[in-house]
């Protein structure tokens, strides 16, 4: 149930404010708007204002605005077909116009707000731990490295490298600097892409073993591990970091694990034994580490700046995606559904308000550009349609616009199924979204 409330409220929120564009340029060029619906389907709620039904419907995937005339060629000074093409395009735009509106919004409100960050994220790019398989270790970086430049970008902090890395996800060559020791090592690597593997850079800080958050109901609940607890050995092993603790669990293979805990300067032995995740299946016995944090505050004006270059970098990201989709870059299992986006709504959540904010607004944008494909059914094939009709000074037969239609309404619900099949597999093979 906790999915299906977050993803009614992220998904809720995004339909009611593109459909709400769409429904104020309409009324701003004279439109009679005959229904404004957040869901498709048979309607569960409604209410007529006016002259204008407002519904909430069955089928939770989208929305729509219908307005008079905008099937047939009516005559009225009040129908969508009467109107010039200039102002159909324009009331087509407007709902992708409010998504990105909308996104500008919630990154400016995330960024002008006090949050708490990781300290880290401000320190020097140190090596604590290279995943396996990871475009790090390919590149032959190591533990105690520290990197100075990525593709020619100085790196000062792990923040600086967060920002480099969303940059360059379909990035396939690599040219990596770092300071080993006493020596500077430029590190190549070809052919190898964050989008392609789906994995990350692969570069943790080195964190120290000790707890941070306990979750309720968990193995360490149970046994009575507690926030300030520091890890020295499993089964007699010593315990030097959070990395080596999460292995040393993520290898337990669930079996009886001993633990020996430093609390408040005595040392306790403690017996546990580790449950699954749910969706890995990996050994997890519900803790998370102690990461120090640093209070991070932005005026409005530089918050709204912030989000003005975010809103830009997701926007050029998205279309590089689309042509990684069509040029084959990028696979299509890759997309997501409703069901990810599910995921990712009450994960952000549990995260805090700003996370889920930023999450609503990565989505918001997405919304926009992929509204935006000239493609029939969605808004660009819409705009697409009425650019064409002014250059050829005539509107299309009835029967060219209903071979349109179908042709969008095929794609679509062929895309539906695609992403609902990934989803399912995502699930059912326990990768995250």
């Amino acid at each position: 149930m906790e999915y299906l409330f977050w993803f009614l409220i992220l998904v809720g929120i995004l339909v009611w404010f593109h459909e709400l564009g769409h429904f104020l340029f309409a009324k701003l060029f004279g439109v009679k708007v005959e229904v404004f619906s957040i869901g498709f389907g048979p309607s569960i709620l409604e209410k007529k204002i006016g002259e204008t039904s407002y519904r909430i419907s069955a089928i939770p995937l989208g929305g729509y605005v219908k307005l008079f005339g905008e099937e047939g060629e009516e005559t009225s000074p009040r129908a969508f077909s009467a109107k010039p093409n200039w102002q159909k395009i324009l009331i087509g735009f407007a709902g992708p116009m409010f998504n990105i509106i909308l996104t500008i919004a919630l990154f400016t409100a995330v960024f002008s707000t006090k949050r708490e960050l990781p300290s880290y994220l401000f320190e020097p790019v140190i090596v604590g731990q290279v995943s396996e398989g990871s475009i790090a270790q390919s590149l032959g970086i190591k533990q105690g490295d520290i990197i100075i430049e990525i593709n020619s970008k100085r790196i000062q902090n792990w923040k600086s490298l967060q920002d480099e890395l969303s940059k360059m996800i379909f990035n396939k060559n690599w040219e990596v600097k770092v300071k080993r020791g006493n020596d500077i090592l430029t590190l190549k690597l070809s052919g190898a892409s964050l989008s392609k593997s789906g994995k990350t850079f692969g570069i943790e800080p080195l964190m120290e073993p000790v707890i941070g958050r306990v979750a309720p109901n968990s193995p360490a609940n149970q046994v009575g591990l507690k926030p300030g607890d520091r890890i020295l050995s499993i089964n007699s092993k010593p315990i030097n970091s959070w990395q080596e603790l999460t292995l040393a669990i993520k290898t337990s293979k669930s079996a009886r694990l001993e633990l020996l805990i430093k609390r408040d300067n005595q040392n306790l032995n403690i017996t546990i034994v580790p449950t699954k995740d749910p969706r890995t299946q990996t050994p997890i016995i519900g803790i998370a580490p102690q990461i120090k944090t640093s209070t991070v505050e932005s005026t409005l004006s530089q918050a709204f700046s912030k989000a003005i270059d975010k809103t830009i970098e997701l926007t050029a990201l998205t279309f590089r995606a689309l042509y990684e989709l069509i040029t084959g870059g990028v696979s299509i299992n890759s997309l997501g559904g409703p069901i990810t986006i599910a995921q990712l709504a009450t994960d952000s959540a549990q995260q805090g308000i700003a996370t889920f904010l930023y999450m609503m607004g990565l989505i918001s944008i997405q919304l926009a550009i992929f509204n935006l494909l000239p493609l029939p059914v969605l808004d660009g094939g819409l705009i697409l349609l009425y650019a064409m009709e002014s250059i050829r000074r005539k509107p299309f037969s009835v029967r060219f616009k209903e071979l349109w239609l179908k042709v969008g309404y095929a794609f679509i619900i062929g895309l539906t199924v695609v992403v609902f099949l990934n989803d399912l597999v995502r699930i059912f093979s326990g990768r995250s979204p």
